[in-house]
């Protein structure tokens, strides 16, 4: 069976957070793996973010039941970006049976979308 998530946001939004809270959501949302490949990047931020949203709908939950930091997106060698779940995201995918992930991020200079399939 096929499951697929979309999430789509705009940039600015991430821009646009009062720096007083910034540091708290980005610690709450991002893995340090993840900080440290994005590090300041609105785009970079924003496409992590759609990705992470995406994940959680194939998961059949959306982010409450399970965590941001459950969901890791990392870099592969050539660049691409890689799922990683922890936690709860982890038990989930294990009950769902799900083995294969494809990811895709793009971004355009306002927005950014994440599309996931996962079998």
């Amino acid at each position: 069976m096929l499951r697929n998530g979309v999430d789509i946001i705009e940039i600015e939004r991430l821009a646009e957070i009062n720096p007083a809270i910034r540091a708290r959501f980005i610690r709450r949302v991002y893995t340090e793996s993840e900080k440290a490949i994005c590090g300041d990047n609105n785009t970079c931020l924003a496409g992590r973010f759609a990705a992470k949203e995406a994940v959680s709908k194939v998961l059949g939950t959306g982010i409450g039941e399970i965590r941001w930091k459950d969901i890791e997106i990392l870099k592969g060698e050539a660049g691409e970006p890689l799922i990683v779940l922890h936690a709860f995201a982890k038990e989930k995918e294990v009950a769902l049976g799900i083995q294969t992930w494809a990811i895709s991020i793009s971004h355009s200079r306002t927005f950014a979308i994440a599309f996931v399939i996962a079998q």
